[in-house]
């Protein structure tokens, strides 16, 4: 892994986040390059997390929910409406449905992501959720 995050800076093309709800992982690529693959968790039941194709249009390294009692949203990077792909605290939960409808996942890899959305920008970064 250590070898793989070292070639990024040197791998061509935009960064394409696809996250799979059905299987709760989420693979990032620079170009056509798979450079991570983290175990995710999306909307519980009664949630919804959105399927579809987006670009990121904030980032924010400490968000507080507003919606949800000031719950802590470490490396937010948002996509729809509110709805972002964070860090969590709750990484027993990762690889199953037990969100609000964000994407979570573990903290060192929301920090991971959330430096590729800047150091590249919305415009070169793509999100699809798809179930």
């Amino acid at each position: 892994m250590k070898e793989r995050e070292r070639r990024i800076p040197t791998l061509s093309g935009d960064i394409y986040v696809k996250v799979d709800i059905s299987d709760q992982i989420m693979n990032v690529y620079k170009g056509d390059t798979l450079v991570y693959s983290w175990f995710v968790s999306t909307a519980a039941e009664g949630y919804v997390t959105p399927t579809g194709y987006y670009k990121p249009y904030h980032t924010e390294k400490l968000h507080l929910s507003k919606q949800f009692y000031n719950s802590p949203m470490p490396y937010a990077v948002f996509f729809k409406e509110g709805f972002a792909i964070h860090g969590t605290e709750y990484v027993r939960s990762l690889g199953c449905r037990a969100s609000h409808g964000c994407v979570r996942l573990h903290t060192d890899n929301a920090y991971k992501l959330y430096n590729l959305v800047k150091q590249h920008g919305y415009d070169h970064t793509f999100i699809k959720i798809s179930s």
